[in-house]
């Protein structure tokens, strides 16, 4: 897996960037990557995997994110399996310009502050928020600029999120240390499905097995072992969206046996395997 840096460029006469795809899901981006904009992700429909900072997890039925500035996260096309689509804002903080006494510009200060965390919005607040995006498509100048304001201060002052990471995740970590956890991410990318020796992905990494396990805790705030369980169980969810089996999702990311599959399943996903499947074809059916 890659991590990149990406270049925003603003869109034709905008202080701001507004994306908008609709695309097969193999054109989509997803690299691990991070830029100076704050980014606002709203997916329509479909499902896939949010990785934001440290934070790994499945979304069903759409998204809303808001990402602050240098946060390294994943393109939300990761792992889509439904017709996708996405409304994407990526902007400078530095264009939202107005009085700093002034009520508004406080509370809208204090969302950027947490987006560094990575706010995740529940879904009838991206219900609301989705009419908004819609009309911004539509309009072009001022005009579309107010609506990136006034939709800023509606999150501002809504209370229905939840931070995704409990620490915010400085860029420099994986600037610094690229090259390494590049070859770690695409080890495991590779491997998922098989038994993985801690020591080889040690010498993979160059560093004896306790300077190994200090740098991963150190870059990613999760022990190794438990970034492999994460990975095999956002993939599990992959296959099970897919109709495939509880026991046949086990055994081809990796698990060898079920009822730790189960445990591990309930512990990162706070459901069990045959919650997840149910509560994933109501939201099917209901989009």
């Amino acid at each position: 897996m890659k991590v990149t840096f990406e270049r925003v460029v603003p869109d034709e006469k905008s202080s701001f960037r507004m994306i908008h795809n609709n695309s097969p899901i193999s054109e989509f981006k997803w690299a691990y990557h991070y830029h100076p904009e704050i980014e606002l992700v709203c997916v329509v429909s479909g499902s896939g995997t949010r990785h934001v900072g440290y934070h790994k997890s499945n979304y069903t039925n759409g998204d809303l994110v808001l990402i602050g500035s240098n946060i390294p996260h994943s393109g939300f096309g990761l792992n889509s399996i439904d017709p996708h689509e996405e409304i994407v804002l990526q902007f400078r903080e530095e264009i939202l310009q107005f009085p700093q006494q002034e009520v508004e510009a406080r509370s809208i200060k204090n969302l950027l502050e947490l987006s560094k965390y990575g706010i995740h919005f529940h879904h009838k607040i991206k219900k609301a928020m989705l009419p908004k995006l819609r009309h911004m498509q539509e309009s072009e100048g001022y005009r579309r600029y107010l609506l990136l304001l006034e939709i800023l201060f509606e999150l501002s002052k809504c209370k229905d999120y939840e931070l995704l990471n409990n620490e915010i995740m400085p860029y420099t970590i994986i600037s610094r240390n690229k090259t390494r956890l590049e070859n770690i991410f695409t080890y495991v990318e590779h491997n998922y499905d098989k038994e993985i020796n801690i020591d080889d992905v040690a010498k993979l990494a160059n560093l004896t097995l306790p300077a190994f396990c200090n740098f991963f805790k150190k870059a990613t705030q999760i022990t190794f072992t438990e970034f492999v369980n994460r990975y095999r169980i956002n993939k599990a969810c992959l296959m099970m969206a897919q109709d495939k089996t509880i026991s046949e999702s086990s055994y081809s990311c990796g698990f060898n046996n079920v009822t730790y599959f189960n445990r591990m399943f309930k512990k990162y996903t706070e459901k069990t395997p045959s919650e997840f499947i149910k509560d994933y074809s109501h939201n099917k059916v209901s989009v």
